[in-house]
């Protein structure tokens, strides 16, 4: 077996990410030696070795199910994994683990960031989403009716597990989804990822989060520019009723924000056809502002991000590279919403 592993540096809080097929294997070696027993929070349908590796440690094992879709990123969701825990004796020496893709390990971490005010967590990715981006950080939410993630806590996991083989049971749509978030990445290094192999792109998305969530766990300022794209990814979600999964969405706000760039003359029409050839022709997905989307409500849906604490806010390429710029005109953001291809 041939994994990277990727650290996290966060002091006395840092943490592996390990990637590569045949990833899994390494859970045992993670598992916390305090830890009594352990809480699987996964859906149905996920199949790993996750429980035997577990019990085969000599750990009390328990598996609870969540539903899927964004609905069940709810407060609901986390106080019934409570309950399951009181049930269970679950103390703070003991351990979570969540395995799936971004919606299960934002759901598990905020559950064990919250069970007795902080309770160990292990992340095994299942999907790409997860792997190049949600399972990584610490970032942990649900969502409300106001808007996507807006209850959470910074809350860092012990080890992310991020074994490839799950993708090649991968359904399209999820893979379409995990694509929008490694394209991002083009954008904020300039590296030549389409030029690597699977694993080792995955490693390099990884690590080029890693590199930014050790600089700025919080994200009071580099971290941000991990949110490229997302303004009006999180704004499609929700007016299509999540029609588009995340990466596709955020997918569509990457070519927004090249536009909107262009349009507030911080970059060339050069540097936008470059987004459009990454996100279209290189990973084949939709450019194209959804004909289902009101563009009103998509506008007023952007001034409620969580980042919009001084007016419309987007990430943005520029002449000094990407960066948070506030402030923007509603009329300059809907102007650039309307000249965009409707699909």
């Amino acid at each position: 077996m041939s994994v990277h592993i990727v650290k996290v540096q966060l002091a006395d809080r840092s943490y592996d990410v390990v990637v590569g097929n045949g990833a899994i294997s390494s859970l045992a070696g993670y598992l916390p030696k305090k830890a009594k027993r352990a809480v699987i929070i996964t859906q149905y349908g996920i199949e790993s070795q996750v429980s035997e590796i577990v019990s085969a440690a000599g750990l009390q094992c328990e598996t609870v199910f969540i539903g899927r879709g964004e609905e069940f990123k709810s407060l609901q969701t986390i106080q019934h994994l409570c309950e399951s825990f009181g049930q269970w004796g679950i103390t703070r020496n003991d351990l979570i683990i969540g395995v799936g893709g971004g919606m299960v390990t934002d759901v598990a971490g905020f559950a064990a960031a919250s069970w007795h005010r902080g309770t160990d967590v292990i992340h095994v990715s299942t999907s790409l989403v997860g792997m190049v981006d949600a399972a990584i950080g610490g970032k942990t939410g649900v969502n409300l009716a106001a808007g996507k993630n807006l209850v959470g806590a910074f809350w860092q996991p012990k080890a992310v597990i991020c074994d490839t083989a799950f993708l090649s049971t991968l359904p399209s749509k999820e893979l379409r989804c995990g694509h929008g978030e490694m394209a991002k990445y083009h954008f904020l290094t300039g590296d030549d990822l389409v030029s690597l192999e699977l694993d080792d792109r995955v490693a390099r998305c990884a690590q080029i989060k890693a590199d930014i969530v050790s600089s700025d766990e919080r994200e009071g300022g580099l971290r941000a520019l991990l949110n490229s794209g997302h303004t009006l990814g999180h704004a499609i979600e929700i007016e299509s009723n999540f029609a588009f999964a995340h990466g596709e969405a955020v997918a569509i706000g990457l070519i927004f924000a090249s536009k909107l760039a262009h349009s507030l003359g911080r970059v060339p029409q050069e540097r936008v056809d470059y987004h459009m050839h990454i996100v279209g022709e290189t990973y084949g997905l939709q450019t194209a502002i959804p004909k289902s989307c009101s563009l009103d409500r998509l506008v007023t849906l952007m001034a409620k991000d969580k980042k919009a604490v001084d007016g419309l806010t987007f990430v943005l390429d520029g002449p000094q590279g990407v960066e948070t710029v506030a402030g923007i005109p509603p009329q300059i953001v809907y102007q650039t919403l309307e000249a965009m291809e409707v699909l």
